[in-house]
């Protein structure tokens, strides 16, 4: 059985606690959704494949672009496992939502995990998460789900939190704007944003309408010329305060 990982990641958070939940496999391949100049329609798995569909949490949901991404992908009775990656709020409708994206296309859900990982925008929740114990646990996981697949059945099903219609997402209002002498024009943001929503023949502009705050601009830029408003910042923290407080932990599900 080789496994896929199909991985959703701006900054890293996402991808790091997927190759924790995937330790249990030896190496697979990796098929990045932050690429926005691929056709994913081409990527096409059977019942011998396994795929681990990993996507971080944007306001209790699945990314819009993520989504789209695996909508286009083919599966003949795959089996996949879910990895909704939030920071330390609520994982909301995400796992659920993945579970709707993926059975439309084929695959058999049989197991699913939310995992905390440092805020992508106010990092000081969940500070350094996925943590040692953080990654002892999700290792634990991956083995556990290998135990499980080896008599699973795509008769089974697999209940998860959420509920429908989902949570309403509109975006958030913290968009990185460019301190303009800071910017090399380097053009790394652009290149590597995924939805392309910073023009390469002037990466110190931000389209906000095609921004997604995901802020992996912010983590690639040499020149640390990507900036966000630090009064929008302080106020969506005090905002978050009380809901990320408590340390979340993760959790698992399997089909039953």
């Amino acid at each position: 059985m080789k496994l896929y990982e199909l991985i959703f990641s701006p900054t890293g958070g996402t991808r790091y606690a997927a190759s924790q939940l995937a330790s249990a496999w030896e190496e697979g391949q990796v098929i990045d959704l932050c690429e926005r100049g691929r056709d994913f329609s081409d990527c096409c798995f059977g019942p011998e494949d396994l795929c681990l569909a990993a996507v971080p949490v944007y306001g209790g949901r699945v990314p819009a672009a993520a989504a789209e991404r695996l909508g286009a992908m083919h599966a003949q009775g795959t089996p996949a496992i879910l990895l909704a990656v939030y920071g330390n709020r609520a994982y909301d409708d995400a796992l659920l939502e993945l579970q709707e994206i993926l059975t439309a296309r084929g695959f058999v859900c049989a197991a699913a995990v939310a995992a905390i990982a440092e805020h992508s925008i106010l990092q000081q929740f969940a500070t350094g998460r996925p943590d040692l114990s953080d990654s002892d646990q999700l290792k634990a996981f991956s083995w556990h789900i290998r135990d499980f697949l080896s008599g699973f059945s795509a008769e089974k099903n697999l209940s998860l939190p959420g509920s429908r219609p989902y949570r309403p997402y509109q975006g958030v209002p913290l968009k990185p704007e460019t301190e303009r002498k800071k910017c090399t024009r380097c053009g790394k943001c652009a290149q590597k944003c995924p939805v392309g929503a910073i023009p390469e023949e002037d990466p110190r502009t931000t389209d906000k309408s095609r921004c997604i705050s995901c802020m992996r601009c912010l983590d690639l830029c040499p020149a640390g010329a990507r900036k966000l408003n630090p009064l929008m910042l302080a106020a969506a923290g005090m905002g978050l305060k009380k809901a990320c407080a408590e340390r979340k932990n993760n959790e698992i599900f399997l089909a039953r």
